[in-house]
């Protein structure tokens, strides 16, 4: 028998920018519809009332699109000059953009953006192995400090943690397979233990991507200045430096960023294969080399090891699980047959990170080599096997590279999950916006500027960043093993109580890790990541009861809609189009000389879009509605909710294949001003005016925008319609 498979809601994509009525909207819909009839004339005459044929000014046109030959590219025609200096600006700034992050890709391009399993392991993956770069050195930095009695404890400590990710690594291949839409800790928990659990899982994600940026950024930076002391006090500054370079190129989308960071993984993967060997066949042959002695502060530790002491580098050593949960998070990026790519890719990632750390722990054990100032345990490997010559420096540049690009994944995962977030109303909904190249452009410059903050007010050292890492990914492993285990207890598949019994045991590894991490570093930085975690927990209820209260007062209700008042025809009798040469700029002095179009471009059907219409219906002019449609599928869903209230006013949707709004409604309307020069063209812009300016931010701006851009031409009147919440 197949395995049960539950399909659970997946990433928001371009199709998402359009909500969907439920049952009760559609019959409310249904019931404004009727009310309209007996107020206004029918809607054969407000389209013959139209002084425009509406597809005279279609945008894009077929010349203005220009598919490339996978038809993944769009080429986007320039705005309308806006006159003077700023011609000549915009035209540069368009270039510069166009030239850093590549063209336009077409919404239809998701299927060609996906990844193979080749470049998905080193995109997905690179977190969780470039942890065997610092993993090793932290459980053994806590471990020196009580001397030679410490050292009795690696080995040991070290299996643990090895059986821990291979626990782990089990228990999210059966989290793949149960939701194939990805998501990770954030959907299970909130599938099987609730909203609030969900939220928790979804705050440790977010804060341990941040850190996961900080840190391997700030690693990377180590291994440069052990190879260039000069450099070291630099190190915050470098830093920042390559969080703007992972900036530009995860900008340009994960397909293409994936391609430009794969190459430092495979590189890493090797370096530390040729390390592990040269060790081995040192320790065979009995000329494996010995570290210097270790301090004289370490010598004269403690002799016995005490439990806070074990606690807290077992927490320290855990970190180099971090990354694991990254494929779980990000499954609908691989192709065809997706879980299953995913689950091959994480059976890989696993044993790489089991044999990669073990491998190093051993080394580490044979040589006696301690965490020293200045320099990694990594890079003292590497120069006692190898010297200073080219292997030592092949591993150096490998490390750096692995670490300053294992923040990559981070860059994946944490615009998914802020996406989810948005999608349920937990979070601002600008987040849910896909920049030109696919890529959550909102969410990637929040992620940059948080990390690059950490970096700068902890001056990039990774020491004091570690003890912030563990407790947000752990406690999102706890509790994604938790809500897999109660999943397999309501479920009716086959070998149920074996699934459940390793989630059981991977929740309880994980929870005492957890504990321990918060416990033993909660003085050393670990309350920082508890206070982060419950501030984005308060953050994102808050914003939640705002999305309720806000829902709950634009959702359509027939006696709470505004009507129109206008005659049973129009008063407004279109003439012949007036030759353009003929018309002089601004001239309308007078109220006969003033011929109207009135255009609302209308983003989903509400009670803002109907106060709207009904506005602009009870004055009896001309009116005509846009809609911006980023998919067809979304061209015939509103098309079909259009209809269902009755296509009482004309409607002109206009196709968005780059998911831009504000360029395609300038073309339109700087279009309709080319075609017929003489007519007053008034944009109607439902706009959402809340109670407090804090919660303007979370809904769309894109009234302003819009009446910013349109200023710039002649005969375009912009007014707003608010709805107050």
């Amino acid at each position: 028998m197949a395995e049960a498979s539950e399909e659970g809601p997946g990433p928001p994509g371009p199709g998402a920018v359009l909500p969907a009525l439920n049952s009760e909207q559609q019959a409310a819909l249904v019931a404004i519809g009727r009310s309209w009839e007996p107020l206004v004339a029918g809607p054969r005459v407000w389209r013959r009332a139209l002084p425009v044929d509406p597809d005279l000014a279609a945008f894009p046109s077929r010349r203005e699109m220009t598919p490339s030959r996978f038809a993944r590219v769009v080429s986007m025609p320039p705005l309308p000059p806006r006159g003077g200096p700023a011609r000549e600006g915009d035209a540069v700034r368009v270039r510069t953009r166009r030239w850093l992050l590549g063209a336009p890709l077409r919404s239809s391009a998701f299927v060609t953006e996906r990844m193979r399993k080749a470049l998905a392991l080193p995109v997905l993956a690179a977190d969780a192995l470039s942890s065997v770069a610092y993993g090793p050195e932290a459980l053994l930095a806590v471990l020196v400090l009580a001397g030679a009695a410490g050292g009795g404890y690696l080995l040991p400590m070290a299996s643990v943690i090895v059986v821990l990710m291979i626990v782990v690594g089990l228990s999210y291949r059966q989290t793949i397979r149960a939701y194939p839409h990805g998501g990770g800790s954030y959907i299970v928990a909130g599938d099987n233990l609730g909203p609030n659990a969900g939220l928790v899982a979804a705050a440790g994600l977010l804060t341990d991507y941040v850190l996961t940026v900080a840190v391997s950024v700030a690693s990377g930076v180590a291994a440069i200045t052990a190879a260039l002391p000069p450099l070291h006090p630099w190190s915050a500054v470098l830093g920042v430096l390559v969080v703007m370079v992972l900036l530009a190129g995860n900008m340009r989308g994960v397909r293409q960023a994936g391609a430009l960071f794969a190459a430092p993984t495979y590189a890493f993967i090797a370096a530390m294969a040729v390390l592990i060997a040269a060790g081995v066949g040192a320790a065979v042959s009995g000329s494996a080399p010995a570290g210097a002695a270790q301090p004289a502060q370490a010598a004269a530790g403690a002799s016995s090891v005490g439990v806070l002491l074990i606690v807290r580098a077992f927490s320290s050593g855990a970190t180099a699980m971090t990354g694991i949960e990254a494929i779980s998070n990000a499954v609908p990026v691989f192709r065809p047959v997706s879980w299953r790519n995913a689950r091959t890719t994480l059976s890989s990632m696993i044993a790489l990170l089991a044999v990669m750390f073990t491998g190093i722990v051993v080394l580490i054990h044979l040589t006696g080599v301690v965490p020293r100032p200045h320099t990694t345990v990594l890079s003292q490997l590497a120069h006692l096997y190898f010297g200073s010559g080219g292997l030592y420096v092949f591993v150096q540049a490998a490390t750096a590279g692995v670490l300053l690009l294992a923040a990559n994944t981070a860059y994946n995962d944490f615009p998914r999950v802020l996406s989810l977030l948005a999608r349920d109303d937990y979070a601002p909904k600008i987040f849910l916006r896909l920049g030109d190249r696919l890529a959550y452009t909102n969410s990637i410059l929040l992620l940059s500027a948080s990390a690059a903050l950490l970096l700068v007010v902890f001056g990039g050292n990774t020491a004091a960043l570690i003890p912030l890492y563990a407790v947000g990914v752990f406690l999102s492993f706890t509790l994604s093993q938790v809500g897999m285990a109660v999943r397999w207890r309501r479920s009716a598949a086959r070998h149920r109580r074996r699934r459940m019994a390793l989630n059981v045991l991977g929740g309880s590894l994980t929870g005492l890790v957890l504990l321990s991490a918060a416990i033993g570093k909660f003085a050393a930085g670990a309350w920082v990541s508890l206070l982060a975690i419950a501030g984005l927990l308060v953050i994102t209820r808050r914003i939640h009861a705002h999305y309720a209260f806000a829902w709950s007062a634009l959702r359509l209700r027939p006696y709470a809609t505004v009507l129109p008042t206008a005659p049973a025809a129009l008063p407004f009798r279109p003439t012949a189009p007036v030759r353009a040469a003929a018309v002089a700029e601004e001239s309308e002095e007078i109220p006969e000389e003033i011929r109207h179009l009135y255009l609302i471009p209308v983003a989903t059907l509400d009670l803002a879009a109907m106060r709207t219409l009904a506005y602009a219906a009870s004055l009896g002019q001309p009116v005509l509605a846009l809609h911006i449609s980023t998919t067809d599928e979304e061209t015939r869903r509103f098309r079909a909710y259009w209809e269902l209230w009755g296509d009482h006013l004309p409607l002109h949707i206009l196709p968005s294949p780059y998911r831009a709004v504000i360029a395609p409604l300038i073309h339109y309307i700087a279009a309709l001003h080319r075609t017929r020069p003489d007519l007053t063209l008034t944009v109607l812009l439902p706009e959402i005016v809340t109670r407090h300016r804090r919660h303007q931010f979370l809904h769309h701006r894109t009234a302003p925008r819009l009446r910013r851009a349109l200023r710039y031409l002649p005969r375009v009147v912009v007014t707003s319609v608010p709805f107050h919440l």
